[in-house]
């Protein structure tokens, strides 16, 4: 099984990278549509169009995206020495991505309050919320490429 590992490797890093990048399009795009929703009259014909998008969005892409991320990640790091387990940067790294996920699924309550038409927030509020995913992307690469620590 560790031969099956090791050589699917290669193949784990491929995919992992697509639903990363899968994910990433989806967390950047999603609170943008929030901007534009929060500023949409409840019930006027553009909030219920953003409303499918937000969902479809988040259904189609964000959460196979996010769930393929683990999955493909997670088969990476049970591949025997791929990771020095002493290294603080993997344990950083991880700590992001799971702030990450839960940014995730913070985006599911607000997408779902838009839902129901209960959003409590500005769209200058979310302009600001677009910004961590990007932070928390680049601070995710710089510790895997990098290894500072």
């Amino acid at each position: 099984m560790q031969g099956f590992m090791a050589a699917a490797l290669p193949w784990f890093k491929a995919l992992h990278i697509i639903s990363v990048i899968a994910w990433m399009a989806g967390m950047l795009y999603l609170p943008r549509l929030f901007v534009y929703h929060a500023a949409a009259p409840v019930g006027s014909p553009q909030s219920e169009t953003f409303k499918v998008m937000e969902r479809r969005l988040y259904r189609i892409i964000l959460l196979p995206a996010m769930i393929a991320t683990w999955l493909f990640g997670g088969l990476m790091l049970s591949v025997p020495g791929v990771i020095d387990w002493h290294m603080g940067y993997m344990w950083a790294k991880l700590a992001l991505v799971l702030i990450m996920s839960g940014l995730h699924g913070y985006f599911s309550i607000l997408m779902k309050a838009f839902a129901a038409d209960r959003n409590r927030h500005s769209a200058k509020f979310y302009r600001m919320l677009n910004e961590v995913p990007t932070v928390l992307l680049i601070a995710i690469v710089i510790l895997i490429v990098v290894r500072p620590f």
